[in-house]
């Protein structure tokens, strides 16, 4: 919320600190664990991916790294969905990065509200070629988000917010 100026020569000032719209959520006991509301807009997508990069350095996991590479792509295509199918007007989709506590897996959560909207659920038999790659054959030139992110992780899903309506989309990335 901004404050009026006394006149029309001086700039408005933020009427509260803006450091609430900074808080993460619970840390870990180690440490890993990366949590922040980002607003529905592609800005917010964005700032979630430099964050959530940032942080994977900062524990670990270097810039220009295969992993560090896969998670940050993981984090921009839930997060792009959670804005393109997820936004409901004024509402905030969460990020959650959480280095599990054998250092072994990287697990990333995108809470957003919109509950009609639902991902398809993954299946074992997610089609693929000889390669191993996805077969994206018949598929539109938007739609593939999930199918990267299922060549990426080692496994995802969605599940129902148990706090409010809408979803969780997650995904757990194997650090090799």
């Amino acid at each position: 919320m901004m404050t009026n100026p006394d006149n029309l020569t001086r700039t408005a000032q933020l009427a509260t600190s803006a450091a609430p719209l900074i808080a993460t959520l619970a840390p870990a006991v180690d440490g890993r664990t990366f949590g922040m509301c980002f607003t529905s807009t592609p800005r917010g997508a964005r700032l979630a991916r430099r964050l959530t990069a940032v942080r994977l350095d900062t524990w670990g996991i270097p810039y220009g790294t295969r992993s560090h590479d896969d998670i940050v792509l993981i984090v921009a295509e839930l997060t792009g969905n959670a804005v393109r199918h997820g936004h409901v007007p004024g509402r905030d989709f969460r990020l959650c990065v959480r280095v599990a506590a054998d250092g072994e897996t990287v697990r990333v959560e995108v809470t957003d509200t919109r509950a009609e909207r639902l991902p398809p659920r993954p299946c074992a038999s997610d089609a693929s070629d000889a390669t191993g790659a996805p077969d994206v054959t018949g598929v539109e030139e938007t739609g593939r988000g999930l199918l990267l992110v299922a060549g990426l992780a080692a496994r995802w899903d969605w599940c129902p917010r148990p706090d409010g309506p809408g979803k969780t989309v997650w995904a757990e990335y194997a650090l090799t």
